[in-house]
């Protein structure tokens, strides 16, 4: 009954993954054009999923009484909307393009947010035995939208040329029109009803509830500061081509994303989900360590490729214990939990643009400077700075099984 309805969210998934990468592809290619900085570039970013944390928060409680599909159909709208503005901005702001930039983030990412909060409520109450095997496959289809989105771009920049920027951008807009009208008509199930409901009181009231909105900061800093950083990392820092950055470095990322949240999905029953996370979070402070530091380009290369099999699960892991541990909280939660994850998302990429920006300034480098051109020296600098996030989110899972087990010696039912 519902085959329809779980398509339409995995496209939609895929909406989200453009939203979400699409300009950080042409991140150095607008700093050439209309001479912006890493820290605008970064700011991008930052008002994407800041955006993203408004709309989570804003539109939960009205998701909650008017129901899903009208906010799940003006979520695709919004995408639509705001790529068509992005790609028209040098037009609409010849002046001042980069105000057009920022103008058609918060519209494109106010639909991405609504994505976020709705995909995985949609997904939740389907019935089925296997939700968190079904929910990982949800989240694997952003991954593998990741690696659609690098690809085709760079194929259409390629054949169209870099100039033409815009029509890329114009092509991938008809991605959620399309999906506008699936949603219009696809059946959804019922949500949890009011009186049913766990508060948002009772959310917020709980020390392993807040440890879970942490730990998806710190799992949404982990994952999108790399996938943001990748390209324009590669291209700058390492001194190889654009091309073999975006189609080895994050595909690679994406598509080990991607398989690490399949293979949970696959077999996920029978894996203890913390531990995956526990040690993707190792797994990623080696990755972002040796990006930033070794002085093979390769191996950096493939240090930033093999980081999303790390991360893979920080995010998807984190959506599972929440709505494991509080089946019958409805759009509030995932609304809290998208917030979280948009909080680290788009705090985390932002401040190694801030950290990139003003590493070269710091005189006591200066020697490095002999060695490395200061894009190169901020980018690494940048990368090393960045590794404080899966370090973070090592001792945040720690906390968080210290918390779970003394709710299991105090009570033996859950609540």
């Amino acid at each position: 009954m519902y085959k329809s309805t779980i398509r339409a969210c995995y496209l939609g998934n895929f909406v989200g993954a453009v939203v979400t990468n699409l300009s950080p592809l042409l991140f150095v290619l607008l700093m050439d054009t209309f001479s912006l900085t890493f820290e605008q570039a970064g700011r991008l970013t930052l008002i994407n999923f800041f955006t993203q944390i408004v709309a989570d928060l804003v539109f939960s409680r009205p998701v909650d009484r008017f129901g899903v599909r009208p906010f799940i159909t003006l979520g695709h709208l919004l995408a639509f909307i705001g790529l068509v503005l992005f790609a028209l901005a040098p037009t609409l702001f010849p002046r001042e393009p980069y105000w057009g930039f920022m103008l058609a983030t918060i519209v494109f990412s106010c639909g991405g947010g609504l994505l976020e909060l709705l995909l995985s409520a949609i997904i939740q109450a389907i019935p089925s035995d296997a939700k968190a095997a079904a929910m990982s496959l949800l989240h694997s289809f952003y991954a593998w939208g990741f690696i659609v989105v690098v690809l085709a771009t760079t194929a259409m920049l390629a054949l169209f040329g870099k100039n033409n920027w815009p029509l890329i951008v114009i092509i991938w807009s008809l991605l959620p029109l399309l999906n506008f009208f699936n949603f219009l008509r696809v059946p959804l199930a019922p949500q949890v009803s009011e009186e049913h409901r766990t508060s948002i009181g009772t959310l917020g009231s709980s020390p392993y509830f807040l440890m879970v909105v942490l730990g998806i900061a710190l799992g949404g800093a982990t994952e999108v500061t790399m996938s943001q950083w990748t390209s324009a990392y590669v291209e700058s820092a390492l001194a190889l081509p654009k091309i073999v950055g975006d189609l080895v470095g994050l595909c690679l990322f994406a598509g080990l994303l991607g398989t690490g949240r399949a293979l949970y999905g696959k077999y996920g029953r029978n894996l203890d989900v913390w531990h995956v996370m526990f040690w993707g979070s190792v797994l990623a402070i080696v990755c972002y360590v040796v990006a930033a530091l070794s002085p093979w380009p390769l191996l950096s290369l493939a240090a930033c490729a093999l980081c999303g099999l790390g991360v893979s699960l920080l995010w998807p892991g984190s959506v599972v214990n929440a709505a494991r541990r509080f089946p019958l909280a409805g759009a509030s939660l995932f609304a809290l939990l998208a917030a979280g994850g948009d909080a680290g998302a788009a705090l985390g990429p932002w401040l190694v643009g801030v950290v990139a920006d003003a590493i070269p300034s710091w005189t006591a480098l200066e020697p490095l400077l002999t060695q490395m051109t200061s894009k190169e020296l901020g980018l690494r600098g940048g990368m090393m700075y960045a590794t404080i996030y899966p370090v973070l989110m090592v001792v945040c899972l720690a906390l968080m099984r210290l918390q779970s087990r003394s709710v299991k010696s105090a009570s033996p039912t859950p609540h």
